[in-house]
Order: structure tokens, then C-alpha cells, then sequence
């Protein structure tokens, strides 16, 4: 088994991931606090998914990046949709461009044994995120063979040590995509169309991270085998505060504790406005750090950014008219 990620000292402990930002917008830092890293060795050590769950802008999909991270492993990430098939986290087939090269060889009236080996299945078929998770080998073969792309790793994670495959926000699929993937993590493997043979996990075990906006219901069954990780900020507005000055001091280190103190407190008026109001999305982790990515850039000097955060906050922390309030 790989190693885990190191146990925290004490349950208020937090570790620092230092990630690669591939733009300038992308947070280059992430905190993962003591029960983060006892979910996901747990989840290692079980060799079960972990569904990550919370509302949106907590931390759910950087958490799994920021595992990987720390691991050392290779980072794969699939964004769910409502079109989303469960095959699609297997393979995908490219029915498009071989139509494309089906016409051409047609027009140039090629050799027909040529012809059918250019047009092979195979040839158009693309490693999903599981593929890549369960043998990267055979997915690199794969991909070589279709002109597909493998998986970018701005982190310089290492497939050798395992993957970390984060699967967001499954709650968009359809019921039949959850049970499909437990149907080919349960079996530790899949065929894809037109493959020679199955694809199966060999090496490292991956960690399956999949997170939940709970907008939808998930399945019983799909709970059962996986553990669960709740995120939520806290509630009181002295904790909200010590939270979110703790994780803008980290991402921001230039910023004065007076402006991160301040930015908190204005995000915890507003999200406690939205929550009375039960107006969605509510204010959180995300809009904090945006208003102060916003401010720092905008305005010089400490003076000058308490005023910018009046400005700025209207954008970041107030999306919903409705809600914005007088304080």
C-alpha cells in the first residue's frame, strides 16, 4: 500500500499543499485540516470512493488536487454534467472524426484492407478518467494509438505513486452514472468498445474522489460503498472569521490581518443575510478570496483597501440582489 498522507499533530492542525496555479485566477494553496487527512487515508486504507459533500465554494474540488498533491500521485479530474454518461468515465469513442477519415478514404478510393485498418475502432477511442486511474500504461498506449491526450500535471504528480481521480459534482448525472461506476470499481475493471480485452486496475489502488453539491438525491447503494466527508464552514461568526483570515493568510501573505479580518467579517453579514433569506449560492470560502484577490490588485496600501472592500464587495459577496443588506 502507499504511503498516507502524515497524521496531524492534533486535531486543530492543518497542513499546508503548495499547488502549481495555471493561471493567475487558481489558488495556489490549500489548508487540508486534521479530519480532511483522516477522511482521505481512511479512504485509502478502506479502498472505498470518497464523496466529498457541501455547498459550493467550500473546497470540495481542490481538496482532491491537494491529495494528490501531498501523495505525490497523479492527478486526474472529470467534471460531471447532465450528459454524462458512465461510460464516459471509461472511454469515449470519436464517432466524428472517423466518419471524417470514412469519407476520405472513400473519395481517394483507397486499398480496402487499408482502408478497414485505418478505420478500426480502436483507433477513435479515447482513455476516460477511470482508464487513466486504473492502468496509465495501457491509457498512454491508448492515447498514442487515437492522437488522444493524456492528463496534464501541474503539479508534477507521479502516475507511479498511484492517482488521485476526482470526479466533480456528481450530483448533475443521472442515477445510472453512480451505479455504473460502482459496477466497474467493484469488478476493478471494464471493456471498452472495440478494445481487445478488459481494462484493469493493476499497481497502486486509486483514490476516487467524488464530491456532491447535493443537488440531487444519490443513490443508496452508491452511498453505502463509499465513506463520507462533510465540508461546511463554521457557523459562529468568531469562528467564520479565525477560519477564513487563517486560509486568506495563506493564499494572500502580502495582506494586512486588518483587511483579512475585515473581509471576513463583511462575508459573514452577507452569508448570514442569504442564509435567513435562503437566497443561493450563499457566501463563502470562494467569494472571500476572490473579494481580496480583487482588492489587492485594485487598490495600494492598507488605508486604501479597507475602503476598496465597499466597492468590490458588492460583486463578490452580494451575486443575489435581493440580498444585499445595509450594514
Amino acid at each position: 500500500m502507499t504511503d498516507l498522507i502524515p497524521a496531524p499533530a492534533s486535531p486543530t492542525a492543518v497542513r499546508r499543499v503548495e499547488l502549481v496555479g495555471q493561471s493567475g485566477q487558481d489558488d495556489r494553496v490549500h489548508l487540508l485540516r486534521a479530519r480532511e487527512i483522516h477522511a482521505i487515508n481512511a479512504a485509502i486504507t478502506a479502498g472505498r470512493p470518497l464523496l466529498v459533500r457541501g455547498e459550493p465554494g467550500v473546497g470540495k474540488s481542490q481538496l482532491a488536487r491537494a491529495a494528490a498533491t501531498a501523495l505525490g500521485r497523479a492527478f486526474v479530474k472529470h467534471v460531471i454534467d447532465s450528459h454524462t454518461e458512465s461510460r464516459d468515465l471509461m472511454w469515449s469513442f470519436d464517432a466524428v472524426k472517423r466518419l471524417a477519415e470514412a469519407q476520405l478514404a472513400g473519395a481517394l478510393r483507397d486499398d480496402i484492407a487499408k482502408a478497414r485498418s485505418d478505420l478500426a475502432v480502436e483507433r477513435f477511442l479515447h482513455p476516460g478518467p477511470l482508464w487513466w486511474a486504473f492502468d496509465w500504461t495501457n491509457a498512454e498506449a491508448q492515447a498514442a494509438l487515437a492522437q488522444a491526450e493524456r492528463p496534464s500535471q501541474p503539479d508534477d504528480g507521479d502516475w507511479r505513486q498511484g492517482c488521485v481521480l476526482l470526479l466533480d459534482e456528481i450530483d448533475k448525472a443521472e442515477a445510472e452514472v453512480p451505479n455504473g461506476l460502482l459496477e466497474a470499481l467493484g469488478a476493478r475493471e471494464f471493456t471498452p468498445v472495440g478494445h481487445r480485452g478488459p481494462v484493469r486496475a493493476t499497481g497502486i489502488p486509486p483514490l476516487v474522489v467524488i464530491t456532491t453539491n447535493e443537488e440531487r438525491v444519490l443513490p443508496d447503494a452508491f452511498l453505502r460503498r463509499c465513506l463520507v466527508l462533510r465540508l461546511s464552514l463554521p457557523e459562529t461568526k468568531e469562528d467564520l472569521t479565525a477560519f477564513l483570515v487563517a486560509r486568506g493568510r495563506a493564499h494572500f501573505p502580502q495582506a494586512s490581518v486588518a483587511l483579512l479580518r475585515k473581509a471576513a467579517e463583511l462575508l459573514h453579514t452577507d452569508r448570514a443575510a442569504a442564509i435567513h433569506e435562503q437566497i443561493r449560492p450563499y457566501p463563502g470560502q470562494a467569494e472571500y478570496l476572490d473579494l481580496l484577490r480583487a482588492v489587492l490588485g485594485m487598490a495600494r496600501g492598507t488605508r486604501n483597501h479597507i475602503k476598496m472592500l465597499a466597492v468590490i464587495r458588492d460583486y463578490t459577496l452580494r451575486k443575489q440582489a435581493d440580498s444585499v443588506t445595509t450594514a
